[in-house]
C-alpha cells in the first residue's frame, strides 16, 4: 500500500529516455542508403521521445498491474480486440468488488479492533480513511480499464493529465482527513484535560488545514508540469506577504500573543486574573483580544500583544490563603494580661480545622503611638476565597469575645494635648 501512495506520479528523466531513443534509433537505420536517412530517423525518433516526455504519465504501479494482466492473457495485439474489452470491464468489475469488500470487511475488522483500545485516536482515524481508500480503488480500476484499450495519442495524453490529477487528490484527501482526525483528537484531549490550548483548537486546526491544502494545491500543479509558474506565483506571495506583514503589524502582534497565550497557558476561560491595572473574570480569548469581566461587571477587551507582555496574576489559582491584621489594645492592658490576651488569641486561631496549624503566629509586636499591637498570620489549607472570608469572620468574632472575657478594650486612634504658660493657666482658670 505504501508503496502503491509514494509512486503514484512516474517522473521519467527525459534525458535518459531521449538517450535510448537515439541509440535505438542508430541502430534501426544501419542499412539506409545515405547518412541523412539515419539522421532523419534519429530526429524523428527524438522528437517523438520529447513529445512523449512531455505529457504526464499514469502510475508506475497502475502500468505495471495493467502489462501484467496483459501477459497472462497474452495479448499481443496493436489494435482493440474482444479481449482488449473482456479485460477492459474485468478491471472495472473487480474494482467494484475490491471496494466493496475492503468498506464491508476490511475496515469493519478495523472498527472492531479500534472499539477495543483505549485511545479513541483509531475510532475517528479508521473511519477518516475508508472514503479515501475506497475512491483510491476505484479510480485504479478505471484507469486500468482505460490503459488496456488502444486509444488514440490525444486520449492518452488526456489519460495522463487525469490520473496526475486524480491520484494526487485522492492522495491529498487521505492526509487531509487523516490530519483532520489527529486534531479533532488534540481538541478532545485538551477539552477533557481542561487545557487552555482548547479555545484555540479550532482557528489552530482552520490555518493547518488551510496551509495543507495550499501546498497540496500547488504540487499538484507542479506535477502537471508548471513547475515555472509556480516559482512565480510563490516569489509573487512573497512580496505581497511583506507589504501584507508590514500593514498589519498589530494585527499579526495579537496573532502571536494569542499563540503566546495558549502555549503557556496562564488562565482560562472563567478564572479570575489580574493584567495590569484590570482585576477580573476571563469571559473570552480570542484571536485578537481577550475579554474580561471587571468587579463592577464592566467589561475590558485588552488586545493580546499586551496580554502576552504584560505580568498576570491569577487569582483563581491559590493553592492556599494568607490572612494578615494588627489588633490594637489600649495601653491599660498589663503585662500579665497581655501574655494571656496572646495565648487566647492563639488557641482561638488553632480551634479552626481548615487553617493550617504550622503557620499561626500570635506575637505582641508593637507599642504603638495610641496602642499595643498583636501581630496575627494564618493560612488556610483550601483556596477558596468564600471559605477564607468565612473563616475570618469566625476568627474575628473569636477574637472579639476573649477581648471581652479579659475586660480589656480595643485601642483607637486618640491624641492628648497638653496646655502650659500663662496663657493655658488664664483659659484653665477662666480668667480673660
Amino acid at each position: 500500500m505504501l508503496r502503491t501512495i509514494f509512486s503514484l506520479i512516474r517522473t521519467p528523466a527525459p534525458a535518459f529516455a531521449l538517450l535510448i531513443s537515439l541509440a535505438h534509433a542508430q541502430s534501426a537505420a544501419p542499412g539506409a542508403a545515405d547518412a541523412e536517412a539515419a539522421q532523419n530517423a534519429t530526429a524523428a525518433a527524438a522528437i517523438t521521445v520529447v513529445s512523449k516526455t512531455a505529457a504526464p504519465h499514469t502510475p508506475d504501479v497502475l502500468e505495471h498491474l495493467v502489462d501484467t494482466v496483459l501477459e497472462i492473457f497474452n495479448v499481443r495485439s496493436s489494435g482493440n480486440t474482444p479481449t482488449h474489452y473482456a479485460i477492459s470491464a474485468l478491471f472495472l468489475v473487480g474494482a467494484i468488488l475490491l471496494r466493496r469488500f475492503v468498506t464491508t470487511f476490511i475496515f469493519n475488522q478495523l472498527k472492531r479492533l479500534a472499539a477495543k483500545t483505549e485511545t479513541t485516536l483509531d475510532d475517528k482515524l479508521f473511519p477518516a480513511l475508508e472514503g479515501p481508500v475506497a475512491t483510491l480503488v476505484m479510480v485504479t480500476g478505471i484507469f486500468a480499464a482505460l490503459k488496456v484499450l488502444k486509444l488514440s495519442e490525444t486520449a492518452d495524453r488526456s489519460i495522463g493529465y487525469g490520473s496526475t490529477v486524480v491520484f494526487s487528490l485522492v492522495l491529498f484527501w487521505g492526509l487531509l482527513r487523516t490530519f483532520s482526525a489527529i486534531l479533532d483528537h488534540a481538541q478532545e484531549v485538551a477539552l477533557q484535560k481542561q487545557m487552555g490550548v482548547a479555545a484555540f483548537m479550532p482557528w489552530i486546526k482552520k490555518t493547518l488545514v488551510a496551509v495543507f491544502v495550499v501546498i497540496g494545491t500547488l504540487m499538484v500543479i507542479q506535477n502537471l508540469g508548471y513547475g515555472e509558474s509556480i516559482k512565480t506565483v510563490i516569489a509573487g506571495l512573497g512580496i505581497g506577504g511583506l507589504a501584507f506583514a508590514l500593514a498589519a503589524q498589530d494585527t499579526i502582534a495579537n496573532l502571536f500573543g494569542s499563540i503566546v497565550v495558549a502555549i503557556d497557558q496562564p488562565f482560562k476561560v472563567g478564572e479570575t486574573v489580574k493584567i495590569g491595572a484590570n482585576t477580573g473574570t476571563v469571559e473570552d480569548i480570542g484571536l485578537r483580544s481577550t475579554k474580561i469581566r471587571l468587579v463592577d461587571k464592566s467589561l475590558v477587551i485588552i488586545p493580546n500583544k499586551l496580554v502576552s507582555s504584560e505580568a498576570i496574576t491569577n487569582l483563581s489559582r491559590f493553592t492556599q490563603r494568607r490572612i494578615e491584621q494588627v489588633i490594637c489594645l489600649t495601653y491599660d492592658t498589663t503585662p500579665d494580661q497581655m501574655v494571656v490576651i496572646v495565648e487566647d488569641v492563639r488557641q482561638v486561631i488553632l480551634q479552626e480545622p481548615t487553617v493550617d496549624p504550622t503557620t499561626v503566629m500570635v506575637f505582641f509586636r508593637d507599642l504603638s503611638a495610641s496602642s499595643l499591637d498583636l501581630w496575627i498570620v494564618y493560612v488556610t489549607k483550601g483556596p477558596d476565597f468564600q471559605e477564607g472570608m468565612g473563616l475570618k469572620q469566625r476568627i474575628n468574632l473569636g477574637i472579639m469575645q476573649v477581648v471581652a472575657g479579659r475586660k480589656l478594650s480595643f485601642a483607637f486612634p486618640t491624641s492628648v494635648m497638653h496646655l502650659d504658660g500663662p496663657i493655658a493657666k488664664q483659659l484653665a482658670g477662666g480668667k480673660s
